[in-house]
């Protein structure tokens, strides 16, 4: 047993399960408050029971919010399929934890709570991986376990925790893959035209692109940069003549695996809208509102098997340009939100997103002056000593990589550049800093990089763990500061103002 413990392929598995678990009950704690449906939770999670009970979303009734919070699940829906504006792999994720704990708030919570923790898990691994020290990737799991913007996320009935997770495991795939053949090549092993982790690598492409499409700038960037990967790896081609065959034998089985299989992957989480086409064709399809209508197709009255086959997926596509229209049409662009956030200032959480508030709430209930109230809320507010000091890193970081050209490296900068860069562009729309969660594991990849590379730089001296412990009490005192912010906690409104440090996170 002594020496089973003393194998380090095994403490890297049982230190961040460890820690993974940590994680996982203090996103528990209370993880059904407040009853309610906050913020977006009032589409996802109807949308996930609609799933569960019906096969296919449909719109909910006038009062759905408040029936659902008083118990009462009777005659929610409509018989009309709503338009659903993200696809349907997060939501069916959401309605796992709806089959186990029912239509109540730590049911819909739960699976958002299970794949937060799965990301501290992961997260580490893939530090683990690109480090090759147990500390330092411990340290990336701690750092996102007490982060603000993760914490919440994992505890509310949105997509982006599983979209975040499905991005950061197809990284960690590709980062295997990487190694997986270096060792070949090392060795003179051939290397076929199936890649194992290339093929897990497609799989989280096409679930996270099924949970929002902004998964799509990760999955390219990444996609050009295993192929540079390899491209260096098998060294610098005789020709020109060999340099273009050789491309084409890296970027193939990649296009394959990322590529050609994430679709189908993709495609697949689509299915509960496939099955049920025709009632989304019945109220879209024949023109809505300005939206022209699908075509002919949908009058035709004798079918056969290659169009009980072809209209389904013709449907879906009009459905797709229906819903890329909303997201980047005239309806957006004129909505403003109160929340709503510029990417410029995401790094820095200049603009935290409230997704409940309750004020004016007697003092006597949180022992509050007389003259004064209490109030609660639930901030998607990070833990601005990672994020602030992970800013600064990334800076570092990118001077490492141009002096080393070392692939390490480029992990988090092309991580955060692609979750982060491509948001500038739709700045006309309502967006907001809680999308940073896609941001965090980049960011604090590259935070842990550095601390490593100084570490390794300097012969590692035992003084080096001095400032890392300090920034680590800093860290988990700020946690604890910031604690009521992101649980819902009843406070005075003076000590609630204490913490809101500048006026735009208020």
């Amino acid at each position: 047993m002594t020496a089973q413990l003393r194998d380090p392929r095994l403490w890297g598995w049982l230190v961040p399960c460890q820690i993974a678990l940590v994680a996982f009950f203090l996103r528990l704690w209370h993880l059904g408050e407040p009853n309610k449906l906050m913020f977006d939770e009032t589409y996802y999670a109807k949308d996930a029971w609609s799933l569960l009970q019906y096969g296919y979303t449909r719109d909910a009734v006038e009062g759905a919010n408040d029936r659902i919070v008083a118990g009462d699940l009777s005659n929610l829906f409509t018989t009309e399929p709503t338009w659903i504006v993200h696809p349907d792999g997060g939501k069916w994720l959401i309605a796992i934890g709806q089959e186990l704990f029912g239509m109540t708030s730590f049911g819909w919570r739960f699976s958002a709570a299970v794949a937060g923790s799965v990301l501290v898990l992961v997260v580490m691994r893939l530090a683990l991986r690109l480090t090759g020290s147990l500390a330092f990737a411990s340290i990336a799991g701690l750092l996102i376990t007490i982060d603000g913007v993760h914490f919440v996320m994992s505890r509310i009935a949105l997509l982006d925790i599983f979209l975040t997770l499905w991005l950061v495991c197809m990284v960690a795939s590709l980062a295997a893959d990487r190694d997986w053949l270096a060792t070949r090549l090392e060795r003179g092993v051939p290397v076929g035209w199936f890649r194992p982790w290339q093929f897990a690598a497609g799989m989280c492409a096409g679930l996270a692109v099924g949970t929002k499409w902004s998964a799509l700038w990760v999955v390219a960037a990444f996609g050009i940069t295993m192929v540079l990967w390899e491209m260096v790896l098998r060294g610098k081609p005789a020709s020109i003549t060999d340099g273009a065959i050789r491309l084409l034998r890296v970027g193939v089985p990649a296009f394959g695996h990322l590529v050609a299989l994430g679709f189908v992957v993709y495609l697949a989480t689509w299915t509960s809208w496939l099955l049920h086409w025709e009632v989304f064709a019945q109220r879209f399809g024949h023109g809505y509102g300005d939206i022209a209508p699908w075509g002919d197709y949908l009058n035709r009255t004798d079918p056969t098997w290659f169009t009980a086959v072809t209209d389904p997926l013709r449907s879906l596509w009009h459905f797709h340009v229906m819903t890329y229209g909303f997201h980047t049409g005239d309806y957006l662009a004129g909505v403003d939100h109160p929340y709503q956030s510029n990417p410029a200032g995401w790094l820095l959480q200049i603009r935290p997103t409230s997704v409940d508030t309750v004020t004016d709430v007697a003092a006597a209930q949180c022992g509050a002056p007389t003259d004064s109230t209490c109030i609660s809320e639930v901030l998607v507010l990070g833990n601005v000593v990672l994020w602030w000091t992970g800013t600064i890193a990334l800076l570092a970081a990118a001077v490492a990589w141009v002096k080393t050209r070392s692939w390490v490296w480029s992990v988090p900068l092309v991580g955060v550049a692609a979750t982060w860069l491509p948001w500038f562009t739709v700045g006309s729309r309502p967006i907001f800093t809680f999308y940073s969660i896609a941001i965090l594991p980049f960011l604090t990849l590259g935070l842990v990089l550095v601390m490593h590379a100084l570490y390794e730089r300097f012969g590692r001296p035992r003084w080096h763990w001095a400032p890392i412990g300090l920034f680590l009490v800093a860290a988990l005192a700020l946690a604890w500061w910031l604690w009521p912010l992101w649980t819902n906690s009843l406070i005075p409104y003076d000590d609630w103002h204490a913490r809101m440090w500048f006026d735009s996170w208020i």
